[in-house]
């Protein structure tokens, strides 16, 4: 570890998390903004649904441990939704189970601490054609439909608020953009840097309006080692400083 402690911030959930520093992504993106204020890791798995999730939740999250992340943002449903495969294998997970794990991961991740705060993302929609154009011969009965997305996708924002857990409906987000077919993925499933500014810019509401004692909105945290220097640059008057520790000039969007 390094010092000093930060608060926390962990983003927890299938490849939509492990590539969500790849390709100017959504987790990259959260990192930059909250540069000196909090850390980000991710605990992202390629292919996962969610009963994968609650077999290794205690791993990831283990209770006793001595510090608990300020906030988790989680994402499973993406793999759940997909069609089942003939042969009883595969990543699929019928509706009414992914729904309980889902309640058990939020329950686990609520336990950890009385200060650790949680946001699920539901299920984007989907390409499906270019799915279809990128179909490879290495897999088979690959079934993923925008009906099946948005069936988990409502089945996860209605459990959230069921448990009273912040949720960001990606379903009706990424819809709202026009060409959202075309600029939103990589592959029809993955994020591309237009889709993943969605979800932080989704993410950041989800933060500003909840009413959280310590907030976790960037604008709200204090930055580290922010106090005026005389070794900071010096202003054009010649005998005061210009501290920069919060500038964000180099930012393409001016995050709100």
């Amino acid at each position: 570890m390094v010092g000093p402690a930060r608060p926390l911030f962990v983003l927890f959930g299938s490849s939509i998390v492990q590539l969500s520093f790849s390709n100017g992504g959504w987790g990259a993106i959260l990192s930059d903004i909250y540069a000196r204020k909090a850390d980000i890791i991710t605990r992202g798995y390629y292919g996962w649904n969610s009963r994968r999730a609650v077999q290794i939740i205690d791993q990831v999250f283990p209770k006793d441990a001595a510090t608990q992340p300020s906030l988790v943002i989680v994402y499973f449903g993406g793999n759940d939704s997909m069609g089942a495969h003939s042969s009883g294998l595969g990543p699929h997970v019928p509706l009414p189970e992914y729904i309980e794990n889902m309640k058990k991961i939020a329950a686990h991740l609520k336990s950890l601490s009385d200060k650790t705060r949680l946001v699920f993302l539901s299920c984007p929609p989907l390409n499906e054609a270019k799915l279809r154009e990128n179909a490879s011969s290495y897999f088979s009965e690959l079934v993923r439909t925008n009906e099946l997305c948005r069936t988990y996708s409502e089945a996860c924002i209605e459990l959230c608020q069921e448990m009273g857990v912040k949720v960001v409906d990606l379903w009706t987000a990424f819809q709202k953009r026009e060409d959202w077919l075309s600029a939103c993925f990589t592959d029809g499933v993955h994020l591309s840097e237009e889709g993943s500014k969605i979800v932080v810019e989704e993410i950041l509401k989800v933060l500003k309006e909840a009413d959280w004692e310590p907030s976790v909105h960037w604008k709200s945290m204090p930055t580290e080692f922010s106090e005026d220097s005389p070794y900071d640059l010096v202003a054009s008057d010649g005998k005061t400083t210009i501290n920069p520790s919060e500038w964000t000039y180099h930012r393409k969007i001016q995050w709100d």
